[in-house]
């Protein structure tokens, strides 16, 4: 079992209905994420809090500020363009070292990945669609035969990572987002190293704008 294929702990499903809220502005800048509260709500002792609470600090997604705790951040249009800038150019780097020099076995976990996203699609499933598009570009990351390449992509990904889920609710999106990956998985395994680099890009501008009809305030 993979770690992507393993249950979700109660701290995995804490952090990303947090992270969600975050997001989405259910829960807004300058708010405190209480402890007690929190497990009341999620029916958890406090330690799976905690350690959700430190995982969204680890990504940004939470401060600590004295007397106060766990705060939650003031996120500006600004600052995601600038990390979806920095996301599109590490994932286009992925893609173009992918196409120019993938290797045979990676070439079919690449295919294995693209279906497995086009299922969940199929079946309408987000939560399963997030865990399978995760693979699916760190197949791409792993492929780029570039170990400190995909290593940073990853970090950056985790960054992004809630911003990026929040796009499957927009409509039409897990769809549109399968045909994108299409694009993407074709130009790889025909060695068109430019042309994934770009279709990569394309891919991460339209995430961007997703994101942005699902959170107007970060349009």
């Amino acid at each position: 079992m993979t770690i992507r294929e393993r249950r979700l702990t109660a701290t995995d499903r804490i952090r990303l209905v947090l992270a969600d809220e975050i997001v989405l502005g259910s829960i807004g800048p300058g708010v405190a994420l209480d402890e007690v509260s929190l497990a009341e709500r999620f029916k958890v002792s406090r330690t799976p809090v905690r350690e959700a609470i430190r995982q969204l600090e680890a990504i940004g997604f939470v401060e600590a500020r004295p007397h106060r705790g766990a705060v939650v951040p003031h996120f500006t249009k600004e600052k995601i363009d600038e990390m979806f800038v920095v996301m599109a150019d590490l994932e286009a780097l992925c893609a173009r070292n992918a196409a120019a020099s993938i290797e045979p076995a990676m070439k079919q976990q690449l295919m294995d990945a693209h279906l497995a996203c086009k299922q969940a699609a199929l079946e309408g499933d987000i939560d399963e669609y997030y865990r399978r598009n995760i693979a699916f570009h760190e197949v791409i990351y792993i492929a780029s035969g570039n170990g400190f390449l995909a290593e940073i992509t990853l970090n950056v990904r985790n960054r992004v990572a809630p911003f990026r889920k929040a796009q499957f609710q927009s409509f039409n999106r897990l769809m549109n987002s399968v045909a994108e990956h299409e694009t993407i998985v074709n130009h790889i395994l025909s060695g068109e190293a430019e042309a994934a680099a770009e279709a990569m890009t394309q891919h991460l501008r339209v995430v961007r704008d997703s994101v942005g009809t699902v959170a107007p305030t970060l349009r």
